[in-house]
């Protein structure tokens, strides 16, 4: 579990709860019992895919509740209302900032971004911007507010076994650009969100 950095806390106007809580103790003892128990009840139920899962939670849940729930001390709703006019999905996103190059292109997780030359990108030179990485895998670079149009080349190309292949007459070459690629560091970023489960990213991970 990802602990909120200091950034999306002031965001939210949340503060932090000190690990001998009382209340992050139970909290804690929960995920572990959950953590526990779900995995095995998703086994004994023969659960072997996401939506299978999804589907099988409510009734889990209610059960659980039935079961263990107990009445809270007090009745009234802690809940508060967001206290920013912000939205959730850049709140939450991976930001990191870039500078732009001259030639209106900066670069994040091995891949090179081309800005669209226009009226707002051509100002933007040598100056700074957010680039924003949701966890779905949509990405934008954003300066004032306003999202730019980019390209993208992706600065990690790969030779795979089938274009060695196909090329008969290039194949000891390529095979060689292959093994020389697997002696490079072509991973990822590590702070950035997981590619797998994305349903549609710009970053290969292969």
């Amino acid at each position: 579990m990802r602990v909120l950095g200091s950034s999306t806390s002031t965001a939210l106007g949340l503060r932090g709860i000190g690990a001998d809580d009382v209340n992050v103790e139970r909290v804690e003892r929960a995920f572990g019992t959950l953590q526990d128990r779900l995995v095995k009840e998703l086994r004994l139920a023969g659960i072997a895919s996401i939506a299978a899962a999804n589907a099988f939670l409510p009734a889990f849940m209610a059960d659980y509740n039935a079961r263990f729930g107990k009445e809270p001390a007090q009745a009234a709703d802690g809940h508060r209302p967001l206290a920013c006019d912000c939205v959730l999905d850049d709140v939450f996103a991976w930001k990191e900032e870039r500078t732009v190059t001259k030639n209106l292109t900066l670069q994040y997780d091995k891949v090179l971004f081309l800005l669209e030359p226009n009226e707002t990108t051509r100002p933007l030179a040598r100056r700074r911007v957010t680039v924003i990485d949701y966890p779905d895998g949509r990405l934008a670079i954003r300066h004032d507010g306003v999202d730019l149009p980019y390209r993208t080349f992706d600065k990690r190309p790969q030779v795979n076994q089938a274009a060695i292949v196909e090329n008969k007459r290039l194949g000891p070459v390529l095979a060689y650009i292959a093994e020389k690629q697997k002696e490079l560091d072509m991973s990822r970023s590590a702070k950035a969100p997981r590619r797998r489960g994305q349903a549609a990213h710009l970053f290969k991970t292969g």
